[in-house]
């Protein structure tokens, strides 16, 4: 069973997930020597901007220096596109954090979409030596008012996908159609998840996810790490037709 958080505003849920990503990343650190962290674009991206640096001056120990920082999702646009989200975090979060900062492993471009996805897949296994999936200290997953995550959207034959740890995606029904994202056999075998969810044009399908009786068939839902920890991080907003949600 998942853990659920609600904030009373987007703005607790975005200071909350800095919280988050600096204890696992000083914890990691403490244990290991490094921190390996996969980050999802959206409204993700600002609330790290906003609550990241500050929460990461106050823990030394969460050394941003060790890190290894990759992507979810990416879509196959030019890092300067606005639509990039590894362009994003290189110019709104990492440009905020002290140099050398974190080790980026990004999706290559102008690399045809499944060039771009085995590419990836090759940089992602290279930096997790060994024959085990790699396997991810922490991600960050946004979900859609759909219900989809990174790049796995309701319905798509990428759900069924158990073979290749990132796959191409030709047909988003999101724009830019052409994209890269990780599969659930790569998401499922992380250490840790956070979903993260806010405003209330989430709030059916965050419903429809928690409190369903049938088990739901939306990516969200089928983010299940089999031998790690889940939590969503919501807002009051996004929490809004939850049973057990504040003011229900």
């Amino acid at each position: 069973m998942a853990a659920v958080s609600v904030f009373p505003s987007q703005a607790e849920l975005g200071a909350a997930l800095a919280r988050s990503v600096t204890e696992a990343a000083a914890e990691a650190v403490a244990s290991g020597g490094r921190f390996t962290l996969g980050l999802s674009g959206g409204s993700l991206v600002a609330m790290l901007a906003r609550e990241l640096p500050a929460a990461l001056s106050a823990v030394p120990a969460a050394d941003p220096s060790r890190w290894l920082v990759a992507f979810c999702d990416e879509r196959l646009v030019p890092l300067e596109h606005p639509e990039s989200t590894e362009g994003a975090y290189r110019s709104q979060v990492l440009s905020q954090l002290s140099p050398p900062g974190p080790r980026v492993v990004g999706v290559a471009s102008g690399l045809a979409p499944a060039a771009a996805a085995a590419d990836y897949e090759e940089r992602l296994r290279s930096a997790f030596p060994g024959p085990a999936l790699p396997r991810f200290h922490l991600l960050l997953l946004g979900v859609g008012p759909d219900g989809h995550t990174c790049s796995l959207f309701p319905g798509h034959a990428l759900l069924q996908e158990q073979n290749s740890l990132v796959a191409a995606i030709v047909d988003s029904p999101k724009p830019p159609a052409q994209r890269v994202t990780m599969t659930l056999p790569l998401l499922n075998s992380a250490a840790s998840v956070l979903l993260v969810a806010s405003g209330d044009s989430k709030a059916p399908v965050i419903k429809r996810i928690l409190e369903d009786e049938e088990p739901c068939p939306l990516p969200a839902a089928r983010v299940r790490p089999r031998s790690g920890r889940l939590r969503w991080l919501l807002d009051a907003a996004a929490a809004g037709r939850l049973r057990n949600s504040p003011g229900n």
